[in-house]
């Protein structure tokens, strides 16, 4: 079972930046696919970026330019990098996580998540 905890969220002032952290544990027996959603107030969840078992990354359209995923390898923290914050990256968090499909792909269906860390950028 993989377990996933979320931190560095907090408030902000728009133009500041914010590194959310997500510790992986657990039984873990290959590389890990993963990535970091967001949901804001009233809207649904969406995927902010993605990093394969090959440390490949990608970016929701939306998104790039001011978010930055990364992570060393499985066993050590996924990051995300916010910069130039904008009162509309004010939301709720979640680091995700799945194991590879058999044909060596990430798709985006998760089966592990976190609790979520809160950003809340002032303008």
């Amino acid at each position: 079972q993989v377990q996933l905890v979320e931190s560095g969220g907090g408030s902000v002032q728009a133009g500041g930046s914010l590194r959310l952290s997500c510790a992986v544990s657990g039984y873990i027996y290959e590389r890990l696919c993963m990535a970091w959603f967001r949901q804001a107030p009233g809207k649904e969840r969406e995927g902010v970026a993605f990093i394969d078992m090959n440390g490949s990354t990608t970016y929701a359209d939306s998104m790039k330019g001011r978010f930055t995923i990364s992570q060393d390898n499985t066993k050590n923290p996924l990051y995300l990098q916010i910069d130039s914050l904008k009162p509309e990256d004010t939301g709720m968090y979640y680091c995700a996580a799945r194991y590879p499909s058999y044909g060596g792909s990430c798709p985006k269906s998760f089966d592990y998540w976190g609790q979520g860390t809160q950003v809340t950028v002032s303008s």
